[in-house]
């Protein structure tokens, strides 16, 4: 018994803890945030839910790019959701009038944080072609912050998939507005 204990006695020897070792400690916590933000921020930007709201003809393009030829899925953004308290990017496909600007407002303030919406197509981002019409409401914008607008009168399903990679790539990296690459 006594010669086990002396085995183990060099386990109550005192630790010496070299300036490498303090350095290696510092650089590793001090890269955990940044490390911790940019994996929240890929599981983020690859897990989007959007609330499909289609008032138009631009409805039919968004239901295509769910279909299996454009596949929304590879995305991450396959689950549509009928309710804006699991959703966290509205896309507006289609006209939007007086009537239902006041629809549109309550269920963007009803989503939860981070929220980020698309205008999908010419009505939605500036009236199209019913902008002179006395309850057509001249883009969506008037109404919600608009963070990507998709151009077309339909747009095609790949410019739904382009403007969803550009909500994305605001959730990667944690910034707003114009998202340039070089």
């Amino acid at each position: 018994m006594s010669q086990a204990r002396h085995e183990l006695d060099w386990l109550n020897d005192e630790v010496v803890v070299s300036e490498v070792d303090v350095v290696n400690e510092n650089v590793i916590a001090g890269k955990l945030p940044n490390v911790i933000k940019k994996v929240l921020g890929w599981g983020y930007g690859n897990s989007t839910w959007p609330l499909g709201f289609g008032i138009a003809c631009c409805a039919i393009e968004m239901m295509a790019a769910s279909s299996s030829k454009y596949d929304i899925a590879r995305f991450g953004s396959e689950a549509m959701r009928m309710s804006p308290r699991q959703a966290d990017v509205m896309i507006v496909a289609g006209t939007v009038n007086e009537k239902m600007a006041v629809v549109v407002r309550r269920l963007y303030d009803q989503m939860s944080e981070p929220k980020f919406v698309i205008a999908m197509g010419a009505c939605a981002s500036n009236g199209g072609p019913y902008w002179d019409t006395y309850n057509v409401v001249d883009g969506v914008h008037k109404v919600v912050p608009v963070d990507v607008y998709v151009p077309g009168c339909p747009p095609r399903p790949e410019a739904l998939l382009q403007g969803l990679m550009e909500i994305q790539e605001m959730l990667k990296t944690g910034k707003r507005g114009l998202i340039t690459k070089g």
